[in-house]
């Protein structure tokens, strides 16, 4: 059997793979579609053509021999895409993991490379594939050469041999020069000759055979036009052949021996991909001897030794160790702990969280805050420790903390993938050792389990001077040390108090709004003239715009749209429109409120202990789950009245609420240094009337209710990045309006509009912004061909300072007002954090503390050139104390 060649045209290959997929970057910010469209390809071909020699041909330059012949050669050609550009090192990086041979040749291109190449190999009797995007090189077809061409992305492609060439394009391999010295090329600026295409160019070939023919027989071209034209330009057809004609015989220096093809190691090319960001590619070259995919293979690791103890010898602690406390679900609140790995320049050690709570040495060692602890989610880790009775001090360095800071677009923070990341690969992932999902379970074998967790805080042991190393490069590390690493501690304790609900309350608010439910039921069938499921839109369609008449608005594949959007545009058609709206928002307020919270109340205690996540904004901004406190609905007072079920832990006590007013608007004022903004604060001014006074151009007292309301949407539009399509869906007017009226209010304010256009530029140079703080946000896009991506990164780089500035300011508030809670010796604790508002409870007599220092606290927490106003209120409950 003959030995097979693949040649692959590199740089066209890699030019339609960029503009087939969509822009992609890892989590370094270095674009990688084209890298990776290329990869799909490569691996397509290992797969099905098992190639025994390998090269992919780059060009070498700008200038080849071609230009001596015409200066003009590929002038006009758009200059390549940065974004595609920096991709052709990490491209080369990758065909070296393969040990696939790359290569390229000073003064010629690609083509002639793999010419040259394709007509050694078929002369010593190869079978060859030539893989490219150029049809230039359908001249190298013979029974010996084939030629795939991509045709829609960068896998599916057209593979021509002399018949399929003959049936496609009507023209034998010798014939492909002369087509293209007829037709030209405009993408190569190869001129051919003007007005022919390339049907005529196949009926004179079909007719004459070749360009020399058909000049040699000129006057039998019929067409008195035609003629003229291969008159008039046979200098350029001439020139166009000479120019498309691949030189096969270019001064290669590689031979078809040095491109023997081995085969690649599975790992190193894994590893490659990981870096790449390539997850969904790994399972496709790494599979270990025990089937699990893209995982190095443990008997290539270092062997560590575990040391299980059963109580904590004084003479092992450092005072510098790496701890992990391993729990199998995310809901930390629920799972057990399933063992405890501590590790130090001494040693690997592992105890049951028995022994370990069992332990007088260990939980004086938890709770001594002279013992540095080096951990995996300081809060996680807090948390699960207080269920045991034990508190965590001296917690110095959190390794999910210092990842999200450096990586705050990446979505996978746990120790295998971070360690990947940062090139320590000899730990597992979670799910090999423990299973997915509902099949997560401790492994039978208790010495895999202890390994795999001491594998992870050995991770964590080696990472922390490196992690912290690279926080201080980006200056981070004060923000990380000073704002995170003290937040994620308060977090914890909030988390593991809770907060108490009246179960009753919450039961007969459930009841009520089934009342309400039915009444409202009867109202839409009454209306509607008989009763049909409310919840079908099948059902309900018909009635709509069949029976009552209404005005269609937008039909889907099984019938009519009922959407809320749809709804909400037919309000002033049928009085129907509003009770059905009503109907839906009430129905879910009992769904997904009382009766997701009452799942989650821990029967115990009666209280709610939400989730905070803190490393998983890019804003910086606090979230939290099961359940989202944050998203209780408040417009509609059925949903405010929820939170009448939040009430303080103790009798006698009382919910305490104090939240920042127009904070994001404040912190735009200062950064953008607007004059005008910064002092309608200082004197004290209604932000929205001023702002609505200068865009409609009236006195403070000519503004009425709707002109403040449309500016008041405005203001925290920009905050927001909103565009003239978001304002026009907000203020239901048409873009041009919304338009008009970001317009009229960036003239007003030259600070903001000097502001946003610095910050873009500045996203530009850097390929992030910051906040007041330091936090980083990467926008990889900010620089893209393509208009909507640019257009968010740009709307982002806006944006992100202000929200991410006001989130690092109340982030730093809750601080110092722990802080200052503890100076004063006050048993009032934080509840919860949503948006710039603090819950609090509190005893009756702290009130009067309360009032005077938590404003204080907060008004005072950093220093702007317009003042932080704090606005608090209390009560019986939540509700109460809004």
């Amino acid at each position: 059997m003959a030995e097979k060649l693949v040649l692959i045209d590199g740089n066209s290959i890699a030019y339609r793979a960029f503009f087939a997929l969509p822009l992609l970057n890892n989590d370094k910010g270095v674009y990688t579609n084209a890298v990776y469209g290329f990869t799909t390809m490569l691996l397509k071909i290992l797969e099905e053509d098992n190639p025994d020699h390998m090269l992919v041909a780059f060009d070498a330059g700008k200038t080849t021999f071609r230009h001596k012949t015409y200066e003009e050669y590929k002038g006009g050609r758009q200059k390549t895409p940065p974004e595609l550009s920096e991709q052709f090192p990490v491209l080369k990086e990758l065909l070296d993991a393969f040990e696939i041979k790359h290569y390229q040749l000073d003064q010629f291109e690609a083509d002639d490379i793999i010419g040259t190449l394709a007509t050694q190999a078929k002369d010593s009797n190869y079978d060859v594939k030539v893989i490219s995007g150029d049809k230039d090189l359908l001249q190298l077809v013979s029974e010996k050469v084939k030629v795939s061409l991509t045709k829609k992305g960068i896998t599916n492609v057209d593979t021509y041999d002399p018949d399929f060439l003959m049936e496609k394009m009507e023209i034998r391999p010798d014939q492909v020069i002369d087509l293209k010295a007829l037709m030209g090329d405009s993408s190569d600026n190869i001129p051919g000759v003007p007005g022919v295409g390339e049907k005529t160019a196949v009926k004179l070939l079909k007719q004459f055979d070749k360009l020399e023919t058909i000049y040699e027989q000129l006057d039998d071209v019929s067409g008195k036009k035609l003629k003229e034209k291969l008159e008039n330009h046979k200098k350029e057809a001439f020139m166009s052949k000479e120019l498309v004609t691949i030189e096969q015989k270019a001064p290669v220096e590689v031979g078809l021996e040095d491109l023997k093809y081995n085969d690649y190691e599975p790992q190193k090319v894994a590893s490659v991909f990981r870096d790449l960001g390539f997850q969904s590619l790994i399972s496709r070259v790494a599979v270990n001897e025990d089937g699990d995919p893209g995982q190095e293979s443990p008997k290539d690791w270092e062997e560590i030794e575990v040391t299980v103890l059963s109580e904590l010898p004084a003479d092992i602690i450092t005072g510098e160790e790496a701890v992990v406390v391993e729990m199998l679900h995310e809901n930390y609140h629920a799972s057990p702990i399933v063992g405890i790995s501590i590790v130090n320049s001494k040693g690997n050690y592992f105890i049951s969280i028995e022994d370990a709570k069992n332990c007088e040495e260990f939980v004086n060692w938890v709770q001594d805050s002279s013992k540095e602890k080096w951990v995996f989610d300081a809060k996680r880790t807090l948390v699960a420790l207080r269920r045991h009775g034990m508190v965590l001090r001296g917690a110095a360095f959190d390794l999910l903390l210092a990842s999200y800071l450096i990586n705050p677009a990446e979505n996978n923070h746990d120790i295998p993938a971070i360690s990947h990341r940062m090139n320590e690969r000899a730990v597992r992932y979670d799910e090999e050792v423990y299973g997915k999902g509902a099949k997560m379970k401790v492994p039978d074998d208790q010495a895999v389990m202890q390994e795999h967790i001491t594998r992870k805080a050995k991770v964590l042991f080696k990472l922390k001077e490196s992690m912290e190393a690279q926080l201080k490069e980006n200056e981070q590390y004060n923000l990380y040390k000073d704002l995170e690493m003290p937040l994620a501690l308060i977090l914890g304790d909030m988390e593991h108090g809770g907060v108490q609900v009246d179960v009753k309350r919450l039961q007969d608010m459930g009841d009520e709004l089934d009342h309400r439910l039915t009444d409202i039921k009867k109202e839409i069938y009454d209306l509607a003239g008989e009763e049909f499921n409310l919840n079908s839109p099948k059902q309900l369609g018909p009635i709509l715009f069949e029976k009552l008449n209404l005005p269609v608005i937008k039909k889907t594949k099984t019938g009519y749209s009922t959407s809320a959007d749809v709804l909400e545009q037919l309000q002033d058609e049928h009085e129907i429109i509003e009770k059905i709206l009503l109907f839906r928002q009430l129905g879910k307020l009992k769904s997904t409120y009382i009766e997701g919270l009452l799942k989650v109340v821990n029967r115990d205690t009666s209280k709610i202990h939400t989730r905070f996540n803190q490393a998983l904004t890019q804003t910086g901004r606090l979230s939290s789950i099961e359940p989202n406190l944050q998203n209780i609905p408040i417009r509609l007072e059925e949903g405010r009245k929820i939170r009448q079920a939040f009430v303080p832990s103790k009798e006698n006590w009382v919910m305490f609420a104090s939240d920042y007013s127009q904070i994001e608007l404040r912190v735009l004022a200062h950064i953008a240094q607007d004059e005008k903004l910064i002092t309608a604060f200082k004197e004290g001014k209604d932000i929205h009337t001023q702002t609505a006074s200068e865009v409609f151009d009236k006195s403070p007292e000519e503004v009425t209710s709707q002109m403040r309301r449309q500016a008041k949407a405005v203001n925290f539009g920009i905050v927001y990045g909103i565009s003239d399509y978001g304002l026009s869906q907000s203020l239901g007017i048409t873009r041009k309006e919304a338009k008009s009226f970001i317009e009229k209010y960036l003239s007003s304010y030259p600070g903001v509009k000097e502001y946003m256009s610095e910050s873009v530029q500045e996203a530009k140079r850097l390929g992030y912004v910051t906040t007041f703080m330091n936090r980083r946000r990467y926008l990889p896009e900010i620089n893209s061909r393509n208009f909507n991506q640019r257009s968010f990164a740009e709307r982002t780089a806006m944006n992100t300072p202000i929200q991410g500035s006001a989130a690092d300011v109340i982030k730093k508030a809750m601080i110092d007002l722990d802080n200052r809670l503890k100076q004063e010796h006050l048993q009032a604790r934080m509840l919860l954090q949503v948006h710039d508002e603090l819950i609090l409870e509190a005893p009756e007599e702290e009130l009067d503390k309360l009032k005077q220092i938590v404003p204080e606290v907060m008004e005072k927490t950093v220093a702007l050139d317009v003042p932080l106003e704090v606005d608090y209120s209390f009560g019986p409950s939540w509700y109460d104390a809004k």
